[in-house]
């Protein structure tokens, strides 16, 4: 098992930043992906980045320049640096881990959420 604790949502105003962290714990395996994704109020949840444990990165095309993620392997800790802040990214975000095993077998993880409300 796995267990995911995620820290730094908030209220900000537009136009600010935020940063988010997650710390994982348990059974992690070498080969892995963490990211983050987010939920708005009637919405589905969706992809904003991903990043594999050998560094390789993925965003989402509304995020793009404005959000970076990064991870520090030896402390299991990815975190998300969100820049620019629109009203449209206010959502709950989780954090999620993804282990992969030897037979190409994936293994999901989802954190409690935190909130970011980007607001004036």
């Amino acid at each position: 098992q796995v267990q995911l604790v995620e820290s730094g949502g908030g209220l900000v105003q537009p136009g600010g930043s935020l940063r988010l962290s997650c710390v994982a714990s348990g059974s992690i395996f070498s080969r892995n992906a963490m990211g983050w994704f987010r939920q708005a109020p009637g919405k589905q949840r969706e992809l904003v980045a991903t990043i594999t444990s050998g560094g390789s990165t993925n965003y989402a095309d509304s995020v793009k320049g404005r959000f970076t993620i990064s991870r520090e392997n030896y402390k299991n800790t990815v975190f998300l640096q969100m820049n620019s802040l629109k009203p449209e990214d206010t959502a709950v975000y989780y954090c999620n881990l993804e282990n992969q095993d030897v037979w190409g077998r994936k293994y999901a993880y989802w954190g409690q959420g935190t909130q970011v409300t980007v607001s004036s």
